[in-house]
């Protein structure tokens, strides 16, 4: 089997968890994720199977939903309630039309320091593996994104809120921060990953769900195709003859292709090469060199 799922991750499971629960279920070996969700965190998990994990890279997971509650007052060392309390703060001072006007700020390009408790590595060692041993290390800010931030409900000192954001977001912080700024502290208590590029909470699927499918034998049937995990990316129709030599590791010259794009390929975009509705390969279009002809689609990888 050979696709994207969505599973609807519990709390309680690493993604690591979730991964091993569908190798299971599925009978299959080659299975992955993208999108790390933190144990307590709940939401849809992209899952691969098969040829899919080779596409993971080419996912297009620019923008992520999430809905989080955070508590005013308390800061802990995870910045998540499964943390250790490392400060509390009086938060009656604080009110809900300050909470909107400090929320509102975090809109736009930010920058955001990475919290120790991570997976990011640092000297080839997961920051959390030295977090847990007390040690903590400099990390350099990121920038990203916050596109749209809406509260949902106050109830001080619980602060309920759906943000949109970039890739490498890390709600936890942002919950933090936004503590930070009242003067008070903050921690979440609850993070649900709504959205994560392709794939939603509304088609995302329980294991318990998975498993009927698996036995039922419909589980090939509710993947996710390579292809259409990839809208982002140009098609490109191969013929038979076009498809065997991409399939030799044959890169090909775009003007040579039988179909021809209807608008022209820019230097450096990736596109889908395809056969009968089928991923052959994702390409990357170079223009030609100084006294060479013709642009060349450069495979970057070949499904089998």
């Amino acid at each position: 089997m050979d696709g994207f799922i969505g599973i609807g991750k519990a709390a309680g499971m690493t993604s690591h968890d979730v991964v091993a629960a569908v190798r299971r279920i599925a009978r299959q070996k080659k299975v992955g994720h993208t999108g790390t969700l933190d144990p307590f965190a709940t939401g849809v998990l992209p899952v691969a199977l098969g040829e899919a994990t080779k596409a993971i890279g080419f996912l297009d997971e620019s923008i992520k939903e999430y809905r989080a509650v955070m508590r005013l007052g308390i800061a802990t060392d995870t910045q998540d309630y499964t943390g250790k309390v490392i400060q509390e703060r009086d938060w009656h001072t604080v009110t809900p039309l300050l909470v909107r006007e400090v929320v509102d700020r975090f809109v736009g390009s930010i920058s955001q320091i990475p919290p120790m408790f991570s997976a990011l590595k640092q000297g080839g060692v997961p920051l959390y593996k030295i977090a847990r041993q007390g040690g903590e290390v400099e990390r350099a800010a990121r920038d990203i994104e916050i596109f749209a931030i809406a509260i949902d409900g106050i109830d001080l000192p619980l602060v309920t809120f759906t943000v949109r954001c970039s890739r490498g977001t890390y709600v936890r912080t942002l919950a933090s921060d936004i503590g930070d700024r009242l003067g008070c502290g903050a921690h979440l208590v609850e993070l649900r990953r709504n959205l994560s590029g392709p794939f939603t909470i509304q088609t995302a699927i329980a294991l318990e769900q998975l498993t009927v499918l698996a036995e039922t034998g419909r589980l090939a049937s509710s993947l996710l195709s390579i292809s259409d995990a990839l809208p982002q990316l140009r098609l490109l129709s191969l013929t038979e003859a076009e498809t065997r030599r991409v399939a030799c590791g044959i890169a090909l010259k775009l003007s040579e292709l039988q179909v021809q794009p209807a608008e022209a390929l820019l230097d450096g975009e990736k596109v889908r090469l395809c056969f009968d509705d089928r991923v052959v390969a994702v390409a990357e279009c170079h223009s030609p060199a100084e006294g060479t002809e013709g642009a060349l689609l450069r495979l970057l990888r070949v499904f089998n």
